[in-house]
């Protein structure tokens, strides 16, 4: 079985549950994005390492929105959001990883992409922007990529925000008919639905062959937005957890 085929789109959590878990979350964030950049905790000239979340996912599944709820929180100093679109003329002169370094933390720092270097075996596979061979070794070249970053003590944490067809028509509809959100609804975005199953299977192989320790998906069912919105938050919590102890820093109370 596929591995979006094992995700249960139906499974929410209660709404006074998600608010709960997520300001929980939220507030758990927080500390741990404080105690990274060295502002609190046992030694506080100790910088973490850097945190790099990155979110793809179909359109209007949820990412602009759980990124909100990711940095909310957050002092607007510590944390940078990056949004990547399709290169100008300039960066396609370059490897297709060369736009992305700019914008990657260093020691301390946290940075949100919405969207991100998996471009070129997603969109650019699909609608040709990069040849077979192009987009073919890829997979390699994004797996050393991330675990080269990781290496240097990166914190890798990527999610695919997944929705149901109808659902996303739902979305899409209401996006529409809505005229201080109609600007997020584009023509491409439609054109990209009726491909949604090139999409699909590219997506599979994106999942398959690039999830790797220092860099696993997690697919998060994003047909409930509170639901979704907790689910991420809560595993970057997680990611950063983990870290922090395998360093040898002290978690935060």
């Amino acid at each position: 079985m596929k591995r979006l085929a094992k995700v249960d789109l139906h499974d929410t959590l209660p709404k006074a549950e998600a608010s709960r878990r997520l300001a929980a979350a939220q507030e758990r964030l927080l500390r741990l994005r404080l105690t990274l950049g060295g502002q609190i905790g046992g030694d506080k000239a100790r910088l973490g390492p850097p945190l790099c979340v990155l979110f793809e996912g179909w359109d209007a599944s949820g990412k602009g929105g759980s990124i909100k709820r990711l940095v909310d929180h957050l002092d607007p100093r510590h944390v940078r959001v990056a949004q990547f679109a399709a290169p100008t003329f300039d960066e396609k002169r370059h490897h297709f990883l060369w736009r992305f370094w700019p914008v990657l933390p260093g020691w301390g720092g946290m940075t949100v992409l919405d969207r991100s270097w998996y471009g070129r075996v997603l969109v650019e596979r699909v609608e040709g922007f990069a040849t077979e061979q192009q987009w073919g070794r890829a997979y390699d070249e994004i797996v050393e990529f991330e675990r080269t970053l990781a290496a240097e003590g990166m914190i890798i944490v990527k999610f695919w925000m997944h929705i149901s067809s109808k659902e996303q028509l739902r979305r899409f509809e209401s996006r529409r008919d809505d005229p201080l959100r109609s600007w997020k609804l584009t023509d491409e975005d439609w054109r990209n639905r009726e491909k949604r199953s090139a999409y699909k299977h590219a997506v599979e192989d994106m999942l398959a062959r690039t999830g790797h320790p220092a860099g696993p998906w997690h697919v998060i069912p994003g047909d409930d937005k509170p639901t979704a919105r907790v689910l991420v938050v809560e595993q970057v919590c997680a990611a950063v957890e983990e870290a922090l102890d395998r360093h040898g820093m002290v978690l935060p109370e």
